[in-house]
């Protein structure tokens, strides 16, 4: 709706010299480049008349050279053809303009058909009911920070931000998890809600089921095994986002607050690009049609993850 509102800027994409700004950046094509600078005109444009004046394209292209490669922000100004210090100011600008519109691309699913619809995915690639996300965490290596430096230092013993996940089937969709766990706490009705699934490092609760630490009858096995190949999906994520924007797989050498955003923005054109390419179909035939869950029954036991989840294999994978 918004573009049908505003016209599409196409014109600056034509007149870039460096061709290198557009081409190569992985999963981002002219088109989407095009639509995300429509988006964030009014952010960026800058009250200039000054012929060295950065355009919005350009501003666009710059941070996404430097979001897919990773370079230095030295490197990346002697490649495009601009002072390091023009670069950071860019480089800052545009993440926060892409923070800025998060909540329109990186959000929990509310309405009813998108909820069905991720159930659905779910079930019909791992056969696992009710699912609404896979949950995991992810290391960004940085610099050592000034401050705090001791905190950063994760069990590998090098310097990282762990960044917390959740996405969908879908190769994959990025939620918001900043407000997560008080939401599902608070709303969170039971299995007919549905359920996120995460590793032995989360507390199983109703609606985080975690595996069985020592499964021992069929149905706990099975229903481990379905739960490990239903939650690859948000390893796979990780492993895509660090493909498609470099920087988050290298060491990113600004302060930990600054890279946050930087992953938050990179999750925002992750979900962007989905958004502008045909969805993955699977070409199995089978599963459910995709406005009808698989009906999970009431549970009506005691309400807490564990008395949950053998609820939830007995009844699906005592097969």
């Amino acid at each position: 709706m918004f573009l049908d509102c505003c016209p599409m800027i196409t014109n600056g994409l034509e007149t870039i010299s460096q061709a290198r700004m557009v081409e190569g950046h992985e999963g981002i094509t002219r088109d989407s480049i095009a639509y995300l600078c429509n988006f964030l005109q009014d952010r960026l444009r800058r009250p200039t008349n000054k012929a060295t004046g950065l355009t919005v394209e350009q501003q666009v292209c710059i941070v996404l050279r430097f979001y897919a490669s990773g370079s230095f922000l030295q490197v990346i100004g002697d490649t495009l053809g601009y002072d390091k210090g023009t670069v950071s100011r860019v480089v800052n600008d545009v993440t926060d303009a892409l923070i800025d519109i998060k909540d329109d691309f990186v959000s929990w699913p509310t309405d009813v058909d998108s909820i069905n619809r991720i159930k659905c995915g779910f079930y019909r690639q791992s056969n696992f009911p009710n699912v609404l996300g896979c949950i995991d965490c992810t290391h960004v290596r940085i610099q050592a920070p000034s401050d705090d430096e001791p905190s950063y230092v994760n069990r590998k013993g090098y310097h990282s931000i762990n960044v917390q996940a959740v996405c969908d089937f879908e190769d994959s969709h990025i939620f918001n998890t900043s407000t997560l766990s008080n939401h599902l706490q608070t709303n969170h009705r039971g299995l007919i809600d549905g359920v996120i699934l995460g590793d032995s490092g989360y507390a199983c609760r109703p609606y985080l089921l975690t595996p069985y630490a020592n499964p021992t009858e069929r149905h706990q096995q099975r229903f481990n095994g379905c739960h490990a190949s239903t939650r690859s999906v948000i390893e796979r994520t990780f492993g895509i986002l660090k493909r498609r924007f470099h920087v988050l797989h290298s060491e990113v050498r600004m302060k930990p607050e600054k890279v946050c955003r930087i992953f938050g923005a990179c999750a925002v054109l992750h979900n962007i690009a989905l958004s502008r390419n045909e969805p993955l179909v699977n070409d199995d035939g089978a599963g459910v049609r995709l406005d009808q869950p698989v009906q999970v029954p009431a549970f009506l036991g005691v309400q807490d993850g564990r008395n949950t989840r053998e609820h939830v294999a007995r009844v699906f994978f005592n097969h």
